[in-house]
C-alpha cells in the first residue's frame, strides 16, 4: 500500500512533468481570484468612503432650510418664499421625536481681517450645541457656551484653514480679528473636518447666533430680523427619521400657514435617508461587482476542470499499470484529490497575497488623498468564498474523471489510448 508521502511525490511529479501547463493553469486561477478580490474591496471603498463624508457631517442629522410654497401643489408657479425662525427651532425642539435640535445662520459676504493678514471666510452664528447635533471636533481653546450666547459676546472660533490663512503659525488664542469691520476675540479653533483638500468646512468662523442676529442679520425684503439659515435635528429614533421628519414638517407647516404634507415646501436633507440609500447602492455594486470576479473566477475553475479532464485521460495506462501493479483505488482517488486541490489553493494563495499587496500599496499611496472614496481594502469573506469555490471546483474535476479510471479494470485501462 502506498504511503501519503509516495502518493504526494507522485503529484508533484505530474505537475513538474507538464510545467507549461500547470503554471497557465495556476496563472488563471491566481488572475480570477485577484479580479474577484479587488473588485469586491473596490465598492467596499466606495462604501467606506462615503460612510466616512457622512460621518463628517454627524450622527442622524436632519437639515431643513427655508423653502418655496406652492400656490397649488406640485406647480412650480406663484410660490411663496419663507424662512425659518428661532420660533420654528423652538417647536420643534419640545417634539418627543426629537432628541436635539440647533440652528445656524450663516453668511459668505463676510471679511476678516488679523493683525497679519486677511480672508474671507463662510461665517456662521451657532448655538453652543452645535457640536452635540453636528461633527465638530475642538483642539484648541473651547467651543462657544451658553454665556456667550446670553450676552452676546463677540467671540469667535475659528476652524483649521482660517487659523492658517489669519495668523500663518502665530499664536491666535486671545487675538482680535474684525469681522466686516467688528472686533472679536478668538476663543478656540475647531480641528479638520472631511478628506483630501475640501477646506469648505475648515474654513469658516463661527460666533454666538445672537450676536449674528445682532450685527450680520440676514438682509432682504420680507425677510424676518431673527431669520436662520437653517434648523438641523436629530431624531429620538436612533436611524430612523420618519416620525421626526412628519412632526416637524407638521410644525413649519403650521407656523408658516400651508399644508405640512405639501413635500415641495421643504427644503431638507436627511442624511439617515442618504446613508440608507448608500448602503442600498453599494449593495448592488458588491453584487455587481462580485458577479464580474465570479465571472473570472469562474474562467480560472473551467481551466482547472479542462486541464484535469486532459491530465486524467493521458493518464489512464498509467492508472492501469498501477493498478495491475497493486494500487488500490483509493490511492489513486487520493493523487488525483491532492493534485486538483494543491493547484487551487496554492495559485489561489497566491492570488490573495498578490491583490492583498496590491490593495495594501493603494491604501498606503491613496488614502484620504480623494474625497469620497476609500482605496479598495481586502474583504474576508470575498477571499473564503474564492478559495472554497476554488476548492470544490478542484477537487470535483480532479476526482469525478479519475474514479471513472479508477473503476476500470487493468487490463481495460492498458488498452486506452
Amino acid at each position: 500500500m502506498e504511503s501519503f508521502g509516495d502518493i504526494f511525490g507522485q503529484v508533484m511529479q505530474a505537475m513538474l512533468a507538464n510545467k507549461l501547463r500547470t503554471f497557465l493553469t495556476m496563472f488563471g486561477i491566481a488572475w480570477g481570484v485577484g479580479s474577484l478580490l479587488v473588485l469586491v474591496g473596490l465598492g467596499e471603498g466606495f462604501r467606506s468612503g462615503q460612510r466616512k463624508n457622512l460621518a463628517d457631517v454627524g450622527n442622524d442629522v436632519i437639515m431643513m432650510w427655508g423653502g418655496l410654497i406652492p400656490a397649488v401643489p406640485n406647480q412650480h408657479t406663484a410660490q411663496r418664499p419663507y424662512k425659518l425662525t428661532p420660533a420654528d427651532e423652538a417647536a420643534i425642539g419640545k417634539l418627543p421625536e426629537v432628541r436635539a435640535v440647533t440652528a445656524t445662520l450663516e453668511r459668505t459676504d463676510m471679511y476678516e481681517v488679523s493683525q497679519w493678514s486677511n480672508t474671507s471666510s463662510r461665517v456662521m452664528g451657532v448655538e453652543p450645541n452645535y457640536p452635540v447635533v453636528r461633527f465638530l471636533p475642538v483642539i484648541a481653546g473651547r467651543f462657544l457656551n451658553e454665556g456667550d450666547l446670553v450676552n452676546r459676546r463677540r467671540v469667535a472660533v475659528l476652524g483649521q484653514k482660517t487659523v492658517q490663512l489669519l495668523f500663518s503659525g502665530r499664536p491666535f488664542l486671545g487675538r482680535s480679528i474684525t469681522i466686516n469691520g467688528t472686533d472679536f476675540t478668538v476663543i478656540g479653533e475647531t480641528g479638520t473636518v472631511g478628506h483630501g483638500d475640501n477646506n469648505g468646512e475648515n474654513q469658516r468662523v463661527m460666533i454666538p447666533l445672537s450676536t449674528m442676529q445682532e450685527w450680520f442679520a440676514m438682509k432682504g425684503e420680507n425677510i424676518p430680523l431673527d431669520a436662520l439659515t437653517s434648523i438641523q435635528y436629530q431624531p429620538t429614533i436612533h436611524g430612523d427619521s420618519t416620525e421626526a421628519k412628519t412632526a416637524a414638517h407638521q410644525v413649519i407647516g403650521r407656523n408658516h400657514g400651508f399644508d405640512p404634507t405639501n413635500q415641495d415646501a421643504f427644503d431638507e436633507w436627511d442624511t439617515i435617508h442618504t446613508s440608507q440609500l448608500v448602503d442600498k447602492i453599494f449593495d448592488a455594486m458588491d453584487v455587481f461587482l462580485g458577479g464580474v470576479g465570479v465571472v473570472t473566477l469562474g474562467l480560472g475553475a473551467v481551466g482547472i476542470i479542462n486541464i484535469m479532464l486532459v491530465s486524467v485521460t493521458e493518464r489512464t495506462r498509467e492508472i492501469g499499470l498501477r493498478k495491475a501493479l497493486g494500487a488500490t483505488k483509493r490511492s489513486i482517488l487520493t493523487q488525483f484529490f491532492l493534485e486538483g486541490l494543491l493547484l487551487t489553493t496554492v495559485s489561489g494563495g497566491i492570488g490573495i497575497g498578490i491583490s492583498a499587496a496590491f490593495m495594501g500599496l493603494l491604501q498606503l499611496l491613496l488614502t484620504d488623498k480623494m474625497p469620497g472614496f476609500d482605496p479598495p481594502r481586502l474583504v474576508w469573506w470575498s477571499a473564503a468564498l474564492a478559495m472554497g469555490s476554488l476548492a470544490i471546483c478542484g477537487v470535483v474535476a480532479g476526482v469525478y474523471p479519475a474514479s471513472q479510471a479508477a473503476a476500470l479494470e487493468p487490463v481495460e485501462a492498458l488498452r486506452r489510448e
